[in-house]
């Protein structure tokens, strides 16, 4: 293994796009979910069987890895349909299947399918880790432990000889940027309790990212806190400790993301492939460090809890927020109608808003993915001008090549943020 690709970046995919978006930027691998048996059952960001050997098509093409979630508990209902996509993806050449439930760890041992062990095993020591290792190649340990008991079980892993069905020492998997839950593990019952959609199976409906009131019942009072958001997280980013973590020996880092966009995908993927090779590369200074956690910031976020758990201390978790931190905020403007290869030139519908020289805008699309360019020259009926308005059909120069269809946004600060 090379030296860039001595950590794998693990992107998350929701849809075409994100995929486009992550392959741009970078990844190592993906991973993606089919119809309801994974953690975000409840989102439009699920695929269909059919889709499975597109994506892995496309993954391939690139040598990128691709991973199906089929990672929420199950019922004996949902048996059949955990063996009719577990059968789907070995079928499309999927390389490995993310699951936590025993009847679907089994299940895929049977057919020779390759797992790794969810986040919601809750691998949280050696011992785990060994007997998980008759299933598994691959653990993403639980996200509360600290950066020394992560370096303790890896430092077992190598003395005891751990291996996986493949006959490969275990590698360890660590979620390193992302939405956290207020739950063990993200092992909640709150959404359940209140609207009877089990966290568990992927149906959260994150109750606990509201404001909360603290009430004595006998007086009436209420006690006056200064976070209403009690239990809603910052996003962890492990950036400031990529040294640490890289050193530990981890070989498997997850961007959290299923359910967020493409240019989300892309910044996120983007600033943790730089800052992974800087590190690796002996080059990561503060400027470089301020240049990815700016990348980060741009897009949605609930503020960062830099170094999570994994530093051992709770300072600063709490959000104070429920809602997006991002310091750029979207604004659709139009859509791409045709590109011109030969000179790089896309034609835009502004059927949504206006554009003027120096705007920073995006532009997404399945095939496209997300990319960001500021716009150097407008052309309106065969001339050059400083702006166009809502309704005007214009030209420009792009960074690279777009598709009909691609959707175009305006990037503007946002001036509500909370960083």
């Amino acid at each position: 293994m090379n030296q860039k690709n001595y950590v794998e970046i693990m992107a998350p995919v929701g849809g075409f796009d994100s995929l486009a978006a992550a392959l741009r930027a970078g990844a190592d691998s993906i991973y993606f979910g089919v119809g309801v048996l994974n953690m975000r059952s409840r989102s439009s960001v699920n695929f269909s069987l059919e889709d499975m050997s597109a994506i892995v098509k496309k993954c391939h093409k690139f040598g990128v890895k691709a991973y199906l979630a089929l990672n929420t508990i199950l019922y004996d209902a949902d048996l059949n349909d955990m063996r009719i996509i577990a059968d789907a993806a070995k079928s499309a050449g999927v390389d490995a299947v993310i699951a936590c439930d025993f009847a679907s760890i089994t299940y895929l041992k049977s057919i020779g399918m390759p797992v790794h062990i969810s986040v919601q095993a809750n691998v949280c020591n050696i011992e785990a880790v060994s007997f998980y290792s008759n299933f598994a190649d691959v653990m993403v340990l639980a996200r509360e432990l600290t950066l020394e008991q992560i370096n303790y079980i890896i430092k077992q892993i190598k003395e005891r000889d751990i291996r996986g069905p493949s006959g490969n020492l275990v590698e360890i998997e660590l979620f390193a940027h992302g939405a956290l839950c207020v739950s063990v593990s993200g092992k909640c019952y709150m959404s359940l309790a209140a609207y009877n959609t089990s966290a568990n199976r992927g149906a959260c409906y994150q109750n606990c990212r509201r404001r909360y009131k603290i009430i004595d019942e006998d007086s009436g009072e209420e006690l006056i806190i200064d976070n209403k958001f009690v239990m809603s997280p910052k996003d962890i980013c492990t950036i400031r400790v990529l040294d640490k973590i890289l050193k530990s020996g981890v070989k498997i880092l997850k961007l959290e993301g299923r359910g967020r966009s493409a240019d989300y995908v892309y910044a996120v993927t983007d600033a943790y492939r730089r800052a992974v090779d800087g590190v690796l590369a002996g080059e990561m200074n503060e400027e470089l460090l301020k240049e990815v956690e700016d990348e980060l910031a741009t897009v949605f976020n609930r503020g960062f809890w830099h170094g999570g758990y994994y530093l051992g201390n709770t300072a600063e978790m709490w959000s104070g927020n429920s809602g997006n931190r991002a310091t750029l905020k979207k604004e659709h403007i139009g859509h791409v109608t045709n590109y011109f290869n030969k000179i790089n030139v896309a034609e835009i519908n502004l059927k949504a808003g206006d554009l003027m020289v120096g705007d920073l805008i995006l532009i997404t699309g399945n095939t496209t993915g997300a990319f960001k360019m500021t716009v150097q020259e407008i052309r309106l009926d065969d001339k050059t001008v400083n702006s166009a308005s809502k309704g005007d059909i214009i030209s420009i120069k792009t960074e690279t090549k777009v598709r009909r269809k691609d959707k175009v946004y305006l990037l503007l600060e946002n001036q509500k943020t909370y960083l």
